[in-house]
């Protein structure tokens, strides 16, 4: 009963909170629940160990145990709800900016994606057609295990198989050879069953796999040739192209001697000349020096740079000012049709945006746009919207005009409404006009709830990539410049083109590079933001 001395958790009681014994339901909640949970952590740890990737392992080990004991352990009972919130922000949102902050420090791109062994290995495994040595005619036999056997057969007569990585002739291979219906042609080599030629198709990925290990016949010494198939009845010798050299970290041109050494994230020749894979390495903070000191990189960077900030600026600027004068007109009691014009006011608002931008992107068409139409009907000449980089800013404020001004004409609607009747009456006795009652109260107190809503929007017109890659697509592009920029670009769009639309391939280090700068921008601004609302609020209480 409430107040029993000695119950837990009750007054009169312990004071010690504690919680009711798992049920049996709850019992075979948490086995139906963790159970799958770390029969699959024990898979995929067997997996990353087999793999040696032991961080990794850890990683899972630490986060599977974790899980356990909270769902398990009752003092940690509280954690239950925060242990989700807590996964998803790790994974959603920490794992992506850290993973963002190291690849800004590497290479990582096209031609560097990657690894150093896996680089190697690329070049390693490439071979080479050698047309001086034998080519044989081969049929393939298959067994019951699904492996393969090849007959190889050449310009003598003489008969070989292939079978594993190995190449023995016929009789020496332990293998009988039997030609089950007398035609001449071999049906079985022991338990390998000939694959018709037909059937030979249906295997063909596997058997481009197959490569038989014979020695150098080339003169070189070499004993890496390798018998590989040419064509599906056919075998010929191919020769390694590239041999890796360990003691000097380089990889060798076999045919030519030619020396490519391993040099921050490429294979360079000592003439200059790389090699087309390279590898992904850390190279420090060149991507930001590039952004400062490059002027193929720089140039065109600073110019967007600058224009994300004109470009949130304005943004702001002109839909507030519309917003704040349709809302001052809409507010005044003696208009008529009220409700019918702030109806019809927020439909660009209520319309998704990038319907709408790809519907102004129509109409702002040079050739065929019905805005160029009206106004070469009026004035005979029509506007490069989308060719001229001035007029394509000009297109873009217009655009965001048309989808901002709705929200803050709303804001500014209820802020208005806010502010006390009384004030307007007693500054009409004071003989204040309409321009002076606007400018020395409407705005000052308007702004007390508004400012941190512009700060808020100058941040998301910062990153506003929609309406600047569905209209512009950041174009028209700045000559000269190394990578994709465009004049209407802002940083957002040219960080997103920078990591999947450059010509020479993406860059996915410059990229996370220009990402960062993004968000220690916003992140100020959001700082800021905090700070300003904290000053208003205290206006707001003294006021």
């Amino acid at each position: 009963m409430p107040g029993t001395p000695g119950t837990p958790g009750r007054p009169g009681g312990s004071g010690k909170t504690e919680f009711p014994s798992g049920t049996l339901a709850g019992a075979l909640a948490k086995i139906l629940l963790l159970g799958p949970l770390n029969g699959v952590a024990v898979w995929a740890a067997v997996i990353l160990a087999g793999e040696r990737l032991y961080w990794l392992l850890a990683l899972l080990v630490v986060g599977c145990g974790l899980i356990d004991y909270v769902f398990l352990a009752r003092r940690a009972y509280p954690w239950r709800y925060l242990v989700p919130g807590l996964f998803f922000m790790a994974v959603m949102v920490v794992y992506p900016l850290c993973y963002t902050v190291l690849v800004a420090f590497t290479n990582y791109g096209t031609g560097h994606i990657l690894s150093k062994d896996m680089a190697i290995q690329h070049y390693t495994s490439r071979y080479v057609l050698k047309e001086d040595l034998p080519q044989y005619s081969a049929a393939i036999f298959r067994d019951d295990a699904g492996r393969f056997a090849v007959l190889l057969t050449d310009s003598a007569g003489q008969r070989l198989v292939g079978v594993k990585d190995k190449v023995v002739p016929l009789e020496d291979a332990g293998l009988e050879p039997v030609d089950e219906d007398g035609d001449g042609v071999l049906d079985r080599i022991g338990d390998f069953r000939a694959v018709p030629t037909l059937a030979v198709f249906k295997y063909l990925s596997d058997l481009q796999k197959l490569e038989f290990h014979v020695g150098g016949d080339d003169g070189d010494g070499s004993d890496d040739n390798v018998l590989k198939m040419r064509t599906p009845t056919s075998f010929a010798t191919y020769s390694p192209e590239f041999r890796y050299d360990k003691d000097r970290d380089a990889l060798v041109d076999v045919e030519h001697e030619t020396v490519y050494y391993a040099h921050d994230g490429s294979f360079v020749a000592d003439s200059g000349e790389a090699l087309d894979t390279g590898y992904k390495t850390k190279v420090g903070w060149r991507n930001f020096r590039n952004l400062v000191r490059n002027p193929q990189i720089s140039g065109p960077f600073f110019r967007v740079f600058v224009w994300t900030f004109v470009w949130a600026a304005l943004s702001v600027l002109t839909t507030f000012s519309l917003g704040l004068l349709l809302a001052v007109i809409l507010n005044d009691a003696k208009m008529k049709f009220r409700t019918f014009y702030r109806v019809v006011l927020i439909l660009p608002y209520a319309m998704p945006a990038f319907i709408s931008a790809l519907i102004w992107r129509g109409l702002l068409n040079t050739e065929v746009g019905l805005v160029n139409s009206v106004l070469k009907s009026i004035i005979g000449v029509g506007v490069p919207w989308l060719q001229d980089p001035l007029w394509a800013k000009v297109a873009l404020i217009i655009v965001n005009l048309w989808l901002g001004f709705p929200y803050m004409m709303l804001v500014c609607l209820g802020a208005l409404q806010s502010i006390p009747h009384e004030l307007y009456e007693a500054s009409t006795v004071d003989g204040a006009t309409g321009w002076q009652q606007f400018w020395r109260i409407t705005l000052p107190l308007l702004l007390v709830s508004v400012a941190p809503l512009l700060i808020s929007s100058f941040a998301f017109n910062f990153n506003n990539f929609n309406v600047v890659y569905l209209v512009t697509k950041g174009r028209p592009a700045i000559p000269g410049a190394q990578t994709p920029a465009g004049a209407t670009d802002i940083l957002i769009s040219y960080t997103y083109r920078l990591a999947f639309e450059s010509a020479a391939g993406t860059d996915y280090g410059l990229a996370a590079a220009v990402t960062m700068i993004i968000f220690l921008i916003v992140g100020t601004l959001s700082w800021i933001n905090f700070r300003f609302t904290g000053a208003l609020e205290e206006v707001r209480e003294n006021a």
